[in-house]
């Protein structure tokens, strides 16, 4: 007897692939749409004078397998809300499943109550996206990772490890001595990562408040950098005022050549000229944010966007035949 293939099987459950994107990432869905060679859907996406937004579809979803392309960076009340109403806009018209890929979540840092009197408003988000009709969620890289356990629905919740540690293997033939160090503490588990597949020693920077003034910090290097390579790693740059410590501290500490790793170029104010001003020789990062051009110039050649849209990619096409994700890391 003939046995249909898991594949074939889903796309009947769930139709074919329909790819949506909003205007936080355009660069990003196209490439992701390339990668797996769909198009982009047609939609209408309208401002108001009123500043309410307005969403229609060009064609009719039903039956189909929608995914939701939305980074939620700045703005991000407005990218927040492109991604609610296109959700809805998708779950009204009699999608069969939604998705909502969203490269970079807002609000991840407010994941639980540290001090009196305040919300968890990455619960909020999570609620809104389900409420808004999402089936299913796929995240990049989650600054807290309890923040799955807010959400009722399936996901995956990919990384951009394999990315980074790809290109940094590489580069580590031209490096001297190297040395892996994390700016944060809360960090230091996925930094032990990088540094036991690259086969390098892994350094610590503890930092320490010294008054009542939370900018004031007192830093130490627990390791070795002394006429090194050093590679900091971390999740996000926001202020970046972390990474410019770690980097002013690194090189106080004899560090030779300094790299700065990470997964989202949040970018804010005017932490890109503040970070560009740093001893740096290359700054690595990833395109789960778009980088406005006239930042990319301020690095001068020295700012590497390593795409996540082939992963992302893979990862819609895994989930529409019901194929495991875990693979693609032999996991």
């Amino acid at each position: 007897m003939a046995v249909k293939s898991s594949g074939r099987h889903d796309r009947m459950k769930y139709g074919d692939i329909k790819l949506y994107a909003g205007t936080s990432c355009p660069e990003l869905a196209t490439r992701i749409s390339t990668h797996i060679n769909l198009p982009l859907m047609e939609r209408d996406i309208i401002q108001f004078p009123n500043d309410n937004l307005f969403v229609q579809l060009h064609s009719s979803v039903r039956g189909q397998d929608c995914y939701v392309i939305q980074t939620t960076s700045v703005p991000v009340h407005r990218n927040l809300m492109e991604l609610l109403i296109l959700i809805q806009t998708l779950r009204l018209d009699s999608a069969a499943r939604i998705t909502a890929v969203v490269p970079y979540l807002c609000y991840a840092r407010s994941d639980k109550k540290d001090q009196p009197r305040i919300p968890i408003t990455a619960r909020l988000v999570a609620d809104m996206i389900e409420v808004a009709g999402a089936d299913r969620y796929m995240f990049m890289d989650l600054h807290a990772g309890q923040i799955q356990g807010f959400f009722s629905i399936p996901g995956d919740v990919l990384t951009a490890y394999y990315i980074l540690i790809d290109y940094l293997k590489a580069k580590k033939k031209s490096m001297l001595s190297p040395v892996v160090v994390t700016a944060d503490l809360g960090f230091a588990k996925k930094a032990r990562n990088f540094a036991e597949s690259l086969d390098v020693p892994l350094a610590f920077i503890e930092k320490r408040r010294v008054s009542n003034d939370s900018k004031a910090q007192a830093l130490t290097l627990i390791g070795d950098a002394q006429g090194r390579d050093v590679i900091i790693v971390d999740d996000e740059v926001d202020t970046g005022g972390s990474m410019a410590q770690a980097v002013n501290l690194v090189k106080q500490n004899g560090a030779r050549n300094v790299y700065m790793v990470f997964v989202h170029p949040v970018f804010s104010a005017d932490s890109a000229d503040r970070l560009a001003a740093l001893p740096v020789k290359e700054f690595i990062t990833t395109d789960t944010i778009p980088i406005p051009q006239e930042k990319v110039a301020l690095f001068n050649g020295r700012l590497t966007v390593l795409s996540v849209a082939p992963l992302l990619g893979e990862v819609i096409l895994r989930a529409n035949e019901g194929r495991s994700v875990g693979e693609l890391f032999n996991e």
